[in-house]
């Protein structure tokens, strides 16, 4: 096959250009090899970020919740949520987004996305990993939760939504892990041989019971948990339950009314795909994977992202003018609160440009770059995040009773050093799966090559 030229601002000149059947095979086992300095700088850099978040999660531990800012309701003013808590929406957020794209690639057979199905699956599990570490963290003490949370577990589940939040969450992580099984089962059994033998214990556990004729099992049992999954998202999740925690709090006018389930949920879907989409490039550029992961995935990419954030900005749309028009007056007050705070407007002028980027390279598709559209596809990421935060903030400094005056916020170092260390678990958890397991999923043709070359 001749290599044509790349496109104007697409794959830089190191990333090799195609690949035949073999040699794709090749390519997408190639992380499976030994480490290279480059793989182990970054893996220096992201523990060392770990131990930044370790150190200031024990100083917390030694002194308590006080060395954050945070503060409870009275004289002082300030709000008792804030960070922990914005933070985890937002990677509870990106969770849902991620395992959405990957049962919709296998239930409407979207296989335009299938390279990225399995980044979107690992992606799943470290964000919800990471928002349970934040439940965790805002508890004070770990060890509230099997004094506290499991315990009284099935008699608050009746009556708070906090504790529908820990189910949601552990539901979404058991059924992401099992989905992600089902798909690796047939992976490692082919490509066995490349595996690191310092994990079969762990391989051992997930091909456990494993027959060689199971495939079409697997997938129809896949195919099955996707549809679960799908149904789940919109219904219960990230478009239900979760709204539903703020959603229900009259007393809380910032976050009362019906908006808030598909807000949540567009805003879930727009940074989960930019941060598949930033992922998608990284993958990309390390191990030169230009036509495994080709151009055609990142425009769809693209225009999923940019649709999703005008959804969430017409959204916004509404209840700014709901809440500036008529409105009665604990609504007015914290609508106006929130448009006069600028860091608002950082956020939307990140989802306006992301819209408008898209649409230009819609209209120009000569102009399409892959390296600006994972860029572009960063700032919904970070716009949502900071939106969920302020959300979480304003929510509780404009309450429609008048226990104080509205205080001030800002987060501290250690909440600051949170994200951080959450940052840092995803990157461990990627570097390490690079080594761990094939980061596309082998379809049928691929799996013969493998066999081949092993053979």
């Amino acid at each position: 096959m001749t290599a044509t030229a790349p496109p104007a601002g697409g794959t830089p000149a190191h990333e090799s250009p195609h690949h035949d059947s073999g040699g794709r095979v090749e390519a997408i086992l190639a992380p499976l090899g030994r480490p290279t300095w480059r793989w182990w700088a970054s893996l220096a850099v992201a523990l060392g970020g770990l131990v930044w978040f370790a150190q200031a999660w024990i100083f917390q531990l030694q002194w308590g919740l006080v060395v954050t800012n945070m503060a409870d309701w009275g004289y002082v003013g300030g709000v008792p949520w804030g960070f922990y808590e914005g933070s985890m929406i937002w990677w509870i957020g990106i969770g849902h987004g991620g395992i959405i794209v990957s049962a919709a690639v296998r239930l409407f057979r979207m296989r335009e996305f299938a390279p990225i199905a399995r980044i979107a699956e690992l992606l799943t599990l470290a964000s919800l990993a990471n928002a349970g570490l934040y439940i965790v963290i805002h508890l004070g003490r770990p060890d509230r939760v099997v004094t506290s949370i499991v315990p009284n577990l099935p008699t608050t589940l009746q009556t708070s939504p906090l504790a529908w939040d820990v189910v949601v969450i552990t539901l979404y992580f058991v059924l992401t892990a099992t989905y992600l099984t089902l798909t690796l089962r047939h992976d490692l059994h082919t490509v066995r041989a490349r595996l690191p033998r310092l994990l079969s214990p762990l391989y051992r556990v997930i091909m456990v019971g494993h027959r060689p004729d199971e495939r079409a099992k697997a997938e129809s049992m896949a195919w099955w948990l996707a549809l679960g999954l799908i149904i789940l998202a919109p219904l219960f999740l990230h478009g239900g339950v979760i709204p539903w925690l703020f959603a229900l709090l009259p007393g809380q006018p910032g976050w009362f009314g019906p908006v808030q389930g598909p807000q949540f949920l567009t805003a879930a879907l727009a940074s989960a795909l930019g941060a598949v989409t930033l992922l998608a490039y990284l993958l990309r550029r390390v191990y030169g994977w230009r036509d495994i992961i080709d151009d055609n995935v990142f425009r769809c990419l693209s225009r999923w992202v940019g649709l999703f954030s005008l959804l969430f900005l017409w959204l916004q749309l509404q209840k700014v003018v709901t809440g500036m028009a008529m409105a009665p007056g604990s609504v007015s007050t914290s609508v106006d609160a929130m448009v006069n705070t600028p860091l608002y407007w950082v956020a939307i002028a990140m989802l306006a440009f992301t819209v408008g980027h898209v649409g230009f390279q819609m209209l120009a598709p000569h102009r399409f770059s892959v390296a600006r559209t994972a860029a572009v596809g960063a700032l919904p990421l970070v716009a949502v995040g900071i939106e969920k935060i302020l959300f979480v903030i304003e929510g509780l400094m404009y309450p429609a009773f008048s226990l104080h005056e509205p205080g001030k916020y800002s987060p501290s170092w250690v909440e600051w050093a949170s994200l951080i260390g959450a940052l840092s678990i995803v990157a461990v958890f990627f570097l390490l799966a690079s080594k761990a397991v094939p980061m596309v999923e082998l379809d049928d043709e691929h799996a013969d090559e493998a066999r081949k070359v092993d053979t």
